[in-house]
């Protein structure tokens, strides 16, 4: 059974390219940025890729989809900034919100920065939820790190999945993997010793943990880097110099400690080595670090299309016709409860 999505702040094609390896098929992924834009097609010529505002984006076309999913921007809700969340001009949750009344998907899926589960942000989470509720869907926050799902990062993210009410019974959040993911060693071992380096087995043994949180890095500062202060001594834990990205993997006789290349950093996120980054090394960059881990996604996607599609054949099965609602409900997931 063919289960379809359209995706809105699609970025770098983290979340896009989780939920079609989960099974879903892409009808429209809308993105503002040129170069997040170049990304996706130069990966999938095949999807429809619409440069613009999602402001300005109308769903109509795309009534009954089964998957409304998205990465709205995070500066509102992010520590690393002011917090401003509803009153900041990048919030584009009320747009999300539009498209659901618009096309009255099956399911939705939001992601987002940790930080939107802070109590400050309390009310406009429910507010959402709310919303939400008045047009038949039952919703929940989870705080979900990546690394539960394989991911060599912690990276914790705040997502929202909602469900038209008849679908809710067949969904659970997904387990925390019973492996424990990579170090970043092991990860980057063979990229590092591209080059030949000879220090790469000695570097492979300090670097015994898994990443800190990966950064985009913002526009209004130059070039990139591994994260504030805080985020740069953990990368030196682990003996990688934070301060900025390399060109290519360490030369032979290179001492010190290395810098990521954009393919190391990808990798990190959970992106496979064929997935191409458009741009230059900035642009890629804040591409990978303002992406969402395709493993999570796929782990989230996989247990929304189980509930979608279990509905549909039990559907079939008894006879029920698709506009009823079974009796059952699941409690745990009706009141929209925060679970951290």
């Amino acid at each position: 059974m063919t289960f379809r999505s359209i995706e809105i702040c699609a970025g770098a094609g983290g979340q896009a390219l989780g939920l079609e390896q989960a099974g879903f098929e892409h009808e429209c992924l809308v993105e503002f940025e040129p170069a997040a834009c170049e990304t996706l097609r130069l990966n999938r010529p095949s999807w429809n890729v619409v440069h613009g505002d999602v402001r300005e984006f109308s769903g109509l076309k795309f009534s009954g989809i089964d998957l409304l999913a998205g990465g709205v921007p995070c500066p509102p809700f992010s520590k690393a900034g002011k917090q401003l969340g509803s009153t900041d001009e990048r919030d584009l949750f009320p747009e999300a919100l539009r498209l659901v009344r618009e096309i009255k998907p099956k399911a939705v899926m939001l992601e987002n920065v940790r930080g939107l589960l802070d109590p400050v942000f309390g009310d406009y989470r429910r507010m959402i939820l709310d919303s939400l509720s008045e047009h038949g869907y039952v919703g929940e926050w989870k705080l979900i790190n990546a690394s539960d799902c394989g991911v060599s990062q912690l990276r914790p993210r705040a997502i929202l999945v909602a469900l038209q009410e008849k679908y809710l019974p067949g969904f659970e959040w997904p387990h925390p993997n019973a492996v424990p993911p990579a170090t970043v060693g092991q990860v980057l071992a063979d990229l590092m010793a591209a080059n030949g380096w000879k220090g790469v087995a000695e570097w492979q043994a300090k670097a015994n943990q898994i990443a800190p949180t990966l950064v985009g890095g913002s526009k209004k500062h130059g070039g990139p880097d591994l994260g504030p202060t805080r985020a740069k001594k953990a990368w030196a834990a682990l003996g990688v110099d934070g301060m900025g990205l390399a060109n290519s993997a360490p030369e032979m006789n290179f001492v010190g400690m290395p810098r990521l290349t954009v393919r190391m950093a990808a990798r990190i996120q959970g992106f496979p080595d064929e997935w191409q980054l458009s741009g230059p090394k900035t642009s890629a960059y804040r591409q990978v670090g303002n992406a969402f881990p395709p493993p999570v996604a796929l782990a989230v996607g996989r247990q929304i299309r189980a509930a979608l599609l279990n509905t549909e054949q039990s559907s079939t099965r008894n006879g029920i016709h698709h506009g009823q609602t079974p009796k059952t409900r699941s409690k745990r997931f009706a009141q929209g409860t925060l679970f951290e």
